[in-house]
């Protein structure tokens, strides 16, 4: 996460909605943003200077936009692009180019991590992930994220790719009159994908939403272009993502920069570099991803981003601690046949008050999966976690429980199946309570 005002105002609102929406739904009033127009055609270039720098206004958006790109050679008959040994595909892609990738999205790179299988970069406002046939960028705050995407696709077309699959997405905005031209609400975001003279012939997808439009809700887009007898690879995707709300406060206080020590004559870089893992140690966050090579950065004020990589998958965690609006977003694209245990280990790591977790997969990743925390019914849909350790000697509770308050799935385009629910931590449960549920909740014996 970019570095913060330390005055950040609160300014959480869950009744935020976008689009098109009525003002009164079932009889609940909330402030309806009404569809805002795109600018016509001559108004907007998307140059490396395009896209408005907007000032901060004391409230920060934590959850991010997601924009997954995936790509197929044109000729996959033809010869091989590149010899043994080299890196393929997007990963050919040059420092300068993902750096005008960013500039689009008004995001720099910071450092990064790289494997046999893909390349990771923290940036000032979270994570890009590239791979040979696929690019995975997030941006939080005001970025222009979609701006980026005619680049990627003709960075990709000189390198002797074409568009498979496109997917973005979002939660809905706190405070969507903060955000730039084309985020200012879904139904902009759409007619820009849908207008743009570099975009319209190649992305044909459809938007859709998910979950109550009076509270918390996902957007999505997807534009499949996959030609099914022609993939790169008999594979299966699916990515989870967790957005944690108002965390433990001294959980937060791990990731604001003057919590630690100052060593006279240290360079400021390496004193960012120890702060990191420092925060890292401390927090716990190591022990999320057992084995992989993690890329940490504290920022100033307070903040922090991570990106870890283990073969394959990669996991991504971006820190917004400022108390009255804290927020901490993982995500991951490991393929397990259960998330139980590394959601209770998110969960207990930083014990949000409330969060939201999405799951977007294919049909043959989901039959993979033994167990789905979307699909429980009454209590086996409840999350239990243990409780920490100055809880569970004042009251005698040894478990939290998170009771998920709705959940909302479609299955779009091909077989891409996209799944969100609410949990809430519950504070009036007692000790017996949370006993008879855990057998039949998603815990860790």
């Amino acid at each position: 996460m970019k570095p913060q005002n330390p005055n950040k105002k609160k300014g959480h609102d869950d009744s935020s909605s976008e689009g098109n929406v009525p003002e009164e739904i079932l009889g609940v009033m909330f402030n309806a943003e009404p569809p805002q127009a795109i600018p016509s055609m001559s108004s907007f270039q998307d140059d490396d200077d395009s896209g408005d720098i907007r000032e901060y206004t004391g409230q920060f958006e934590g959850p991010e936009k997601t924009l997954e790109v995936c790509f197929r050679k044109k000729d996959l008959d033809g010869p091989a692009l590149t010899e043994p040994g080299e890196k393929a595909g997007l990963r050919r892609l040059s420092m300068e180019q993902l750096g005008r990738i960013c500039a689009r999205a008004r995001c720099t790179i910071l450092s990064s991590v790289s494997n046999q299988y893909l390349d990771a970069y923290v940036l000032s406002e979270s994570s890009l992930f590239i791979y040979p046939y696929m690019l995975v960028l997030k941006t939080c705050g005001t970025t222009t994220l979609l701006r980026c995407m005619a680049l990627v696709i003709e960075f990709g077309r000189q390198l002797g790719l074409e568009i498979d699959w496109v997917g973005y997405s979002r939660k809905n905005f706190n405070f969507p009159t903060d955000q730039a031209f084309p985020h200012q609400s879904f139904h902009q975001e759409l007619e820009y994908l849908y207008s743009h003279r570099n975009l319209c012939e190649t992305l044909d997808g459809n938007g859709y939403s998910l979950g109550p439009l009076t509270s918390d809700h996902w957007f999505v887009f997807v534009a499949d272009q996959t030609i099914r007898s022609r993939t790169l690879e008999v594979d299966t995707d699916r990515v989870l993502n967790m957005m944690m709300f108002d965390i433990d406060e001294d959980i937060a206080q791990l990731f604001q920069y003057d919590h630690y020590e100052k060593i006279e004559g240290e360079q400021k870089d390496d004193e960012t570099k120890r702060i990191s893992r420092e925060q890292t140690l401390q927090s716990g966050i190591n022990s999320l991803c057992p084995g992989a090579v993690i890329d940490p950065r504290a920022f100033e004020p307070c903040g922090y981003s991570m990106n870890a990589i283990l073969f394959r998958s990669y996991s991504t965690i971006h820190i917004t601690p400022e108390s009255g609006s804290s927020y901490v977003s993982f995500e991951t694209n490991q393929k397990v046949k259960s998330y139980k245990s590394l959601i209770s280990n998110v969960i207990s790591t930083f014990r949000p008050k409330r969060f939201i977790m999405t799951l977007m997969a294919d049909e043959a990743g989901l039959k993979q999966m033994i167990e789905n925390p979307f699909t429980g019914s009454g209590q086996a849909s409840s999350i239990v976690t243990p409780a920490p350790r100055e809880v569970s000697k004042a009251t005698g509770i040894k478990q939290m429980m998170y009771k998920r308050g709705s959940v909302a799935s479609i299955q779009v385009e091909e077989d891409c199946c996209c799944m969100m629910g609410n949990w809430v931590l519950k504070t009036d449960m007692s000790a017996q309570q949370i006993r008879a549920s855990k057998t039949r909740g998603m815990s860790v014996s």
